[in-house]
């Protein structure tokens, strides 16, 4: 039998152990007397019983003598007692708080938990104690709370894993989830030696070549090849589509178009391919007309559809040839961002323009560029391109998973973009922030909180004041920029920070793509050492009462999670759409929109039928004719079921205030009913592998 004693205040508890089961409780009371430290007072209770009974003194020597005895810790006055009695003793670190519930759990290397100011408990009392502290933080969810007990291993410290629930004790090092390490660089080709024009080799500004850049080249860049490329934000993407383009263009093969996502980040990259490559070749840029008529919408540029080096978002290029112009001459299509081919309400757009564009320009190179795809080797061959991947970073990414309460959110990203302000580079940078979040609205309140330095940046701002936010940016007049998720493939704001104050874009969820891509903004190897993704995940928060998730489980969700192929199912609004588009590109030749087709990422739905019923074409020798309407919906990216609402609309109601919010506020079920008569006209016709629809066509 072991003996284990137990200091309690003013007197000492005493459990009788037999292997791993208490089989008597004692409490004992000592006192000084002439003859040495002696027991005055012994109750015991047996392990069945319900209260404690007084013993004679005489019976607690007897029990320690038949027992091991062993102290929890040092103590003079017991280890006097024991001395004075010749009993023998050692020490052993339990449990305090399996004591307090008379239990016995002996620490060892493997189980013990720092708890408090040093001291040690056992690993199921300090997981009570995590459990303890979450209850005034709701509900978390579980994977959470996995990942809770995951650091509480990791780290064996239950004040280290409260750090991430509780930012008053925030120590950021504390709640790091994972790091992504950066790899060094191995010897690539000098620019000099790649067959290249002279004239390119001396404005580039580039020397070496960067590792993904070098796999391009020996895939074939230069030598007229169609490339897949995946590589990290930073890691030289754009210079690729550069080396090819301007090489096609100086030997005279025919223009280059550079085609990116957004307005601002084609502007961008307007102003520095003239900057560099003015002298080269006319630069051009083509966006969108907005329409809203603003003053300051659109700033001075070159607007040549006919130079050599063309930048044009993925709509502007395709409002022109939706308006039957003839894009020739085209050698080298660049298409940055092609992740967003995923994006639910631009990816029909971007998959039908790269389709016309191959019909257009059937010898020119098409390299497709992105940070972040799923399965980029299924998207390859669906691109008909070959795959250049390339997984390291150029800096490496350390990530970190805060749970906050929603009101110490901004304070949070107060601090951390203030520290990170406070940290130089070994390039002389400070660091610099982006914050994103899921409104405009949240934009304009965390800059306002946070204070001097920090602005707000989203597309309901006018050109000018983005432009004026860029260039601070860039000067290094501010420390963070606040923005909305839909800028995440935007304008290139050099952060070493990335912080997450929603993982929701609008009220939808953040998918595993839009996160990495979003994620992979931190850290550039020309400014920064480090780049650092901080996540702050509210327990138990929804944006939309449908959601089964929250937000602190979608955290661990984008954290672990995969992305999936890329392959879209379009709605039979978009399969409209796309094929008006390729109707006016094609001049309405069945066997030219049927190639066309092929050439699709995606999978539309059969819609020539609908078409006919509504009298939006007519087909005559094979040539299918569009009426007005339907050239409207070509030209202004208009699907059958919001044109049929429109009409109905205009039929109904007087004031164009009134159709106008009816158009937006219109769910997607209302919009399909009005758009299609509430028939669902898909289904009793045969479709082919591409979803297009068997059978006779109406002639007029």
């Amino acid at each position: 039998m072991k003996a284990i004693i137990q200091p309690i205040k003013k007197n000492y508890r005493i459990f009788y152990i037999d292997t791993h089961h208490i089989r008597l409780t004692g409490v004992l009371d000592l006192c000084e007397t002439p003859k040495g430290i002696r027991p005055v007072k012994y109750r015991i209770r047996h392990a069945k019983s319900s209260g404690f009974r007084n013993v004679p003194t005489r019976d607690l020597i007897t029990h320690l003598r038949r027992a091991q005895v062993y102290l929890t810790g040092r103590n003079g006055e017991f280890e006097s007692f024991l001395r004075d009695l010749q009993i023998h003793f050692s020490y052993v670190s339990l449990c305090r708080f399996c004591l307090m519930d008379d239990r016995i759990t002996q620490l060892d290397r493997k189980n013990t938990v720092f708890f408090g100011e040093g001291e040690e408990i056992c690993m199921d009392c300090a997981r009570k104690e995590l459990r303890r502290e979450l209850v005034h933080m709701g509900k978390l969810g579980r994977s959470a709370l996995s990942h809770l007990d995951e650091l509480l291993l990791k780290y064996r410290n239950v004040d280290r894993v409260l750090a991430t629930i509780e930012p008053d004790r925030l120590s950021v090092g504390q709640t790091l989830y994972d790091r992504l390490e950066a790899h060094q660089v191995g010897e690539t080709s000098k620019i000099e030696e790649l067959p290249v024009p002279y004239e390119f080799v001396a404005t580039c500004g580039v020397k070496t070549l960067m590792p993904v850049q070098q796999l391009a080249v020996e895939a074939g860049l230069l030598y007229g090849k169609d490339l897949l490329v995946v590589s990290a934000t930073a890691s030289g993407k754009t210079f690729i589509g550069e080396m090819a383009g301007l090489k096609n263009l100086l030997e005279k093969r025919g223009r280059v178009i550079f085609l990116v996502p957004l307005v601002a980040l084609a502007y961008q990259k307007y102003e520095r391919f003239s900057q560099k490559y003015g002298k080269l070749g006319e630069v051009s840029i083509i966006t969108g007309m907005s329409r809203i008529k603003v003053r300051d919408n659109r700033r001075q540029a070159n607007r040549n559809r006919n130079a050599g080096i063309v930048v044009a978002t993925y709509e502007g290029i395709d409002h022109l040839m939706r308006t039957g112009v003839v894009l020739s001459s085209i050698s080298t299509v660049v298409i940055d961002e092609v992740q967003m081919l995923e994006d639910k309400e631009r990816g029909h757009r971007l998959d039908g323009l790269i389709a016309r564009l191959k019909f257009t320009a059937p010898k020119a190179q098409f390299l497709y560029l992105s940070a972040t795809i799923g399965h980029p080797k299924l998207l390859a061959e669906k691109l008909d391109c070959k795959l250049v991947s390339y997984d390291d970073r150029p800096v490496s990414l350390e990530r970190y998973l805060i749970f906050p309460e929603r009101e110490q959110k901004i304070p949070t990203e107060k601090n951390l973009v203030a520290e990170e302000y406070n940290q130089v580079s070994s390039k002389g940078f400070h660091g610099k922030t982006i914050i994103f979040t899921n409104s405009r609205a949240r934009c304009h309140l965390i800059a306002e909180k946070i204070g001097d330095g920090v602005a707000p940046y989203h597309a309901g701002l006018t050109q000018q004041e983005r432009r004026t936010v860029e260039e601070r940016f860039e000067k290094g007049q501010l420390r963070a920029v606040v923005t909305t998720a839909a800028l995440a493939a935007g304008v290139d704001f050099p952060a070493s920070q990335v912080i997450f104050d929603s993982l929701a874009m609008g009220i939808e969820w953040l998918t595993v793509q839009e996160f990495q891509q979003m994620s992979g903004r931190a850290g550039r190897p020309d400014f920064h050492d480090l780049g650092k993704v901080v996540i702050l995940a509210e327990p138990g928060s929804r944006y939309v009462r449908e959601s089964r998730m929250t937000e602190d489980e979608v955290a661990m969700c984008l954290l672990k999670g995969e992305m999936g192929e890329v392959s879209p199912q379009y709605t039979l609004e978009q399969s409209s759409e796309i094929y008006v588009a390729n109707a006016v590109i094609s001049k309405g030749n069945l066997a030219t929109m049927n190639r066309i087709d092929e050439n699709l990422v995606g999978k539309t739905e059969p819609v020539e039928e609908l078409l006919f019923e509504k009298n939006l074409i007519e087909e005559k020798d094979g040539i299918i004719h569009l009426n007005p309407l339907a050239r409207i919906m070509a030209e202004h990216f208009i699907g059958v079921e919001r044109l049929m609402r429109m009409i109905h609309l205009v039929h109904d109601m007087k004031d164009p205030l009134d159709i106008l919010a009816d158009l937006e506020c219109a769910t997607d079920d209302e919009a399909a009913l009005a758009g299609t008569g509430g028939s669902n006209r898909g289904e009793s016709a045969g479709k082919d592998k591409k979803g297009r629809r068997k059978g006779n066509r109406r002639r007029s």
